[in-house]
Formats: structure tokens, C-alpha cells, sequence
């Protein structure tokens, strides 16, 4: 049987905008989803290598979060980026206490 063709569809968050406040916590964010990532890599049996290598389980970037590369870094700051607009476009509020 063959699987029908995935076609990804996030929820548009185009229009949204970050508040100047929440912008802060991107960094912070983005730290922290490499560092789960990164955590949950090693707990799977992989460790740093100059190259991915699936079958050694190798990875040029099991290193800390300052270590990355801007592109690799980028990466991390969309998926921040795009999670806190997605909490405000559904209607929730973000708060500093």
C-alpha cells in the first residue's frame, strides 16, 4: 500500500508579530531547544563527530549552544521564534512576573 505524499501545513503565523518583551526570550529559547535536542541525542548513544554519520551516530553539532554555527543557531531561533507566535496567535498570553 503506498502512503499518500505528506504535505506539511503549519498554522500561518505570518501577521504576528513578537512583542519588543517576549523578543528577549529567544536567545534563551533557542539555547534550550538545543540543549534538549542535544540531551536527547546523547541519551540515544550519540556523541560529537566532525561528520553526521547516522551509523556511528556522530554529529558536528553535539556541542554547547555558543559553539554552533550562525546557520545551525538560525535554525534553533526559528523554532523559538515560531513557538511564541503560535502561543499568541491562539489566543494565550505570555507574562513576566
Amino acid at each position: 500500500m503506498k502512503k499518500a505524499k505528506y504535505i506539511p501545513q503549519p498554522i500561518d503565523t505570518a501577521e504576528v508579530k513578537l512583542p519588543e518583551e517576549l523578543e528577549m526570550l529567544v536567545e534563551q529559547m533557542s539555547k534550550n531547544v538545543h540543549e534538549v535536542w542535544a540531551e536527547t541525542r546523547i541519551k540515544q548513544g550519540w556523541k560529537y563527530g566532525e561528520q553526521r554519520n547516522d551509523e556511528l551516530k556522530t554529529h558536528p553539532c553535539l556541542v554547547p549552544y555558543e559553539e554552533l554555527s550562525e546557520e545551525e543557531k538560525e535554525y534553533d531561533r526559528n523554532t523559538s521564534v515560531e513557538t511564541l507566535k503560535l502561543i499568541l496567535k491562539l489566543g494565550f498570553n505570555i507574562y513576566h512576573i
